[in-house]
């Protein structure tokens, strides 16, 4: 199976440019020994390389690339299939961009190509090519800090303390140095089906805003999630969790009613008037789990949330992945235009973080700022503690 690996990196500020040339001498004898063709473009920052060979030969050599500390923000932008090699004259064949004329130097590329059909602009690993010759994209290179960069000290106590089968995760803004709302998580009984287990979320979710309610703090949003069929399959379900919200002492306009992509939701319009309704009395909605379902864009246009919270499958490793980085800038620009709130979940490494808070994202949850049962961690500069 032919495989195609096409990524972009940046040369570390340490490693000379004149070195260029043997690397790549290099680096191309064992690319062939292991039948992997392609071509390496630096335009005297970053390098753009597709590497083409049998799948097991391209995975070997992209991981002694991922692991070569002369460069760093190592992003894949592409892994697909194809019947032929665009690039096949050597193991590695290094383009200096620099080297030659702006007006020309796209077909002087082009001009390397093996491919026995003409290579054209419909090919997607030639569209990522010409992006990167003709510099289309760089406003959203976003340079990751490496990890050591940073230390992240935890507070002295915790902001709430769990406890009577109920967890508490802030949403915070790691920068801003501020908690903007606390999640409760009550303990879910698995197992039930149909109206038993909407009147069990029900019940959960109204015991969690009584217990939250009496140990939040004053003013702090309260974040808590329902299934989405709750509000449809019980009639009462609106009035019960008004009047928790009044017995706990806090305001409807304090509240987050967090729904799930995931949950199929199979009638949708009397979904919305619950929304509607819950809105009317102030409380916010959010969508959670955005993009690990299948029905997040038509919510965003049915129910126009406060709030979008992205699942941690996309956030995973995103500093990383080309694709994850397009869909998610996609969301930030969405909901800018909506005036939705975007909350990234699940965040555990700094470098996630960092390309988000890079992209425009300011709230966050995740291990790396609370971890299981210890207090908020704040991002400190190593070089200012």
């Amino acid at each position: 199976m032919l495989t195609t690996i096409i990524y972009r990196s940046h040369l570390s500020d340490d490693v000379p440019v004149k070195i260029l040339p043997a690397m790549v001498e290099k680096a191309s004898a064992l690319n062939a020994s292991h039948q992997v063709t392609g071509i390496l473009l630096f335009n005297g920052t970053h390098f753009f390389q597709i590497l083409e060979g049998p799948e097991e030969g391209v995975l070997a050599i992209y991981a002694r690339i991922c692991a070569d500390n002369r460069h760093h923000n190592i992003v894949e932008l592409m892994r697909d299939y194809s019947p032929s090699r665009r690039f096949g004259n050597a193991g590695m064949e290094l383009f200096d961009l620099r080297k030659h004329d702006h007006a020309t130097v796209l077909q002087a590329v082009l001009d390397r190509g093996t491919s026995k059909y003409r290579l054209t602009y419909d090919d997607r690993g030639l569209q990522f090519l010409r992006t990167f010759v003709e510099s289309r994209e760089k406003e959203n290179y976003f340079e990751v800090l490496p990890t050591n960069y940073w230390t992240f000290i935890p507070e002295q106590t915790e902001l709430i303390q769990g406890g009577n089968g109920m967890t508490f995760r802030p949403v915070v803004d790691p920068l801003g140095r501020k908690v903007k709302a606390i999640q409760a998580i009550p303990n879910i009984q698995p197992g039930l089906q149909g109206e038993e287990r909407y009147q069990h979320d029900l019940q959960a979710v109204t015991e969690a805003l009584i217990s939250a309610g009496r140990t939040c703090p004053d003013g702090m949003p309260l974040y808590v999630s329902i299934l989405p069929m709750t509000l449809v399959t019980l009639p009462n379900a609106f009035n019960q969790i008004v009047q928790a919200i009044d017995i706990a002492g806090l305001v409807p306009e304090q509240v987050i009613l967090g729904v799930s992509e995931t949950e199929v939701i199979s009638q949708l319009d009397a979904f919305s008037s619950a929304v509607r309704q819950l809105k009317q009395v102030g409380i916010s909605i959010s969508i959670d789990n955005f993009g690990d379902g299948s029905a997040g864009l038509s919510l965003l246009a049915h129910i126009q949330p406060d709030r979008v919270r992205i699942d941690a499958s996309i956030i995973r490793d995103i500093h990383r992945s080309g694709p994850k980085q397009a869909v998610v800038q996609a969301v930030i620009r969405c909901c800018s235009a909506l005036e939705i709130n975007v909350i990234a979940a699940g965040i555990e490494r700094p470098e996630e973080w960092m390309w988000l808070e890079a992209a425009g994202v300011i709230d966050f949850q995740g291990n790396l700022f609370n971890p299981e049962g210890a207090a908020v961690a704040w991002p400190e500069y190593r070089d200012a503690i």
